[in-house]
């Protein structure tokens, strides 16, 4: 929701106030003042002698609005009117993530929450496919190179109202050493209500990516006593023999992600979980 605070005239009695006015135009981001809803613009209607917007929020959630006053965009209040090219039944665009696409939306300023993810490759995979809503959102993603000390990590960054935390784990699966991290990173003051860890059952955040992007039906099984990566690489039949031919791989594989469709929902959940839980009012 928008900083801007409405004063009791600016809803009761717009009429005092010349406001900009803008048409409902599909993929417009727009939030209603008197519900604190915000989504995008999926078309406009007539009901009942009204004309009517409908708003879909980033979950796919839909809420239909009278056209008029009462509304923010980019956090200026606004007079929605009907679209001067109304009639089109073409759907709205979508980002990588299949949320509405928020056309000629300037990045919200960032909120001091965070999701925190393992590395540099989870932040890299993320931004990828969420990043579009990510900064709709003001959400801003760092890696930790690491949970061994999450604890510390947690209690430093001082969570609490206003100020969340949402963790991407790899490997949190139940009995592992992930899993007893998380649960002590949990203890720490103020996470109870204002942080979220969650995972996915992957060794590394490369698993995530259906290997059919690559052309093929499963990862290779990596041997215990190799490295994970590059045993993947080797399996793969690609350069494995140091970190540069890693990141080449990673950029390689990286750049195969076209959309929410070439992951595995086991971490499409997760993500989007920790993306409510940081955006949903408190």
């Amino acid at each position: 929701m928008s900083n801007f605070s409405w004063g009791p005239q600016d809803i009761t009695a717009p009429a005092r106030t010349t406001l900009r006015k803008v048409g409902a135009e599909s993929g417009l981001v727009l939030e209603d003042v008197a519900t604190g809803w915000v989504g995008a613009v999926i078309r406009v209607e007539k009901s009942g002698g009204l004309h009517l917007m409908v708003l879909e929020d980033r979950r796919g959630k839909r809420k239909s609005f009278e056209l008029g006053f009462g509304f923010l965009l980019e956090g200026e209040p606004v007079e929605v009117t009907a679209p001067q090219a109304a009639g089109t039944k073409a759907g709205p665009a979508r980002t990588a993530s299949g949320s509405v696409k928020v056309a000629n939306q300037r990045a919200r300023t960032a909120r001091a929450s965070r999701i925190w993810v393992e590395g540099k490759h989870d932040a890299e995979l993320v931004e990828k496919v969420w990043g579009d809503d990510l900064r709709v959102e003001g959400i801003v993603v760092e890696p930790l190179h690491g949970v061994d000390d999450l604890y510390s990590a947690v209690k430093d960054f001082a969570p609490g109202p206003g100020r969340r935390l949402g963790i991407l784990v790899d490997h949190l699966v139940p009995g592992s050493k992930e899993s007893r991290i998380a649960a002590e990173a949990m203890t720490c003051p103020g996470a109870h209500g204002n942080v979220l860890i969650v995972g996915h059952p992957y060794v590394d955040v490369w698993q995530a990516i259906k290997p059919s992007v690559i052309g093929r039906s499963a990862w290779p099984v990596v041997p215990r006593h190799l490295d994970w990566k590059t045993g993947i690489l080797q399996g793969l039949g690609w350069p494995h023999a140091d970190h540069t031919d890693v990141a080449v791989g990673w950029k390689k594989l990286l750049g195969q992600v076209n959309t929410y469709a070439d992951l595995e929902p086991s971490l499409l959940g997760r993500v989007e979980e920790v993306i409510d839980f940081l955006t949903v009012p408190e």
